[in-house]
């Protein structure tokens, strides 16, 4: 297995219009995994120590992009409401489907608004305080991904925090591994394609200095996962 660098292989949940149960199943294990292996884990730990400096006065706005089932959004929603905090989140994914299942997970969650539309639509024209994208950059083509960066950067007037997979081949044997325990047919070709897909350190690192963001910083998180986040004020 090579994993030298990051391979242009569409995943199915990219490519193929899956049936509702398929879809639902395949994002509950992202779910999951987000849950019990860092990932909602790393986007709140940067949002605890930014909140310090915010006014619980005003409104806090934040993009999801990618959001899959809600997952994240439903987590940040959560620590706002015992925090204190007034947050008003918008969840986007492109995927019909993904943004069906999103919608009926936080239905009774009025601070959450899902829409079905091409992110990118959304980062060019709309700001909002904070930006989040977890497991979404590996999902892009290589040469698309710094002009990703920066319109993930550029929508984002205080902060941006992206998560993702750390590429290594410790990284693919768990993924391939949960996959088969717990995936289904999708997850399981995807699963690992993703590892294949996504980051090192070194590249996130290279990314942001590619894309004009030196004030991002790149980090190992645990569970074979990366980190690319900052704030730009302080």
């Amino acid at each position: 297995m090579d994993l030298a660098s990051r391979i242009d292989v569409p995943e199915l949940m990219d490519t193929v219009a899956l049936p509702p149960p398929e879809m639902e199943a395949a994002l509950g294990f992202l779910a999951l995994t987000n849950r019990a292996f860092g990932g909602s884990a790393v986007v709140l730990r940067h949002l605890k120590a930014w909140s310090t400096g915010w006014a619980r006065d005003r409104e806090i706005t934040l993009l999801d992009a990618g959001c899959g089932e809600a997952d994240i959004p439903l987590a940040v929603a959560r620590w706002a409401r015992a925090a204190g905090f007034r947050m008003r989140i918008t969840a986007v994914d492109a995927v019909a489907e993904a943004a069906a299942v999103a919608r009926a997970r936080t239905a009774a969650w009025p601070e959450i608004s899902v829409r079905q539309e091409d992110v990118f639509t959304i980062l060019a024209g709309e700001r909002f305080d904070l930006v989040t994208a977890s497991l979404f950059l590996h999902h892009l083509p290589p040469d698309r991904t710094p002009a990703a960066l920066r319109a993930l950067a550029g929508a984002a007037n205080r902060g941006l925090i992206v998560s993702d997979l750390l590429r290594s081949r410790a990284g693919y044997v768990a993924v391939w591994a949960a996959s088969r325990v717990f995936g289904n047919r999708v997850v399981r070709h995807d699963g690992p394609l993703s590892v294949r897909r996504a980051f090192t350190v070194p590249e996130l690192a290279a990314l942001a200095a590619e894309s004009g963001c030196p004030w991002l910083t790149a980090r190992a998180e645990p569970w074979f996962r990366v980190s690319l986040a900052g704030e730009k004020i302080s």
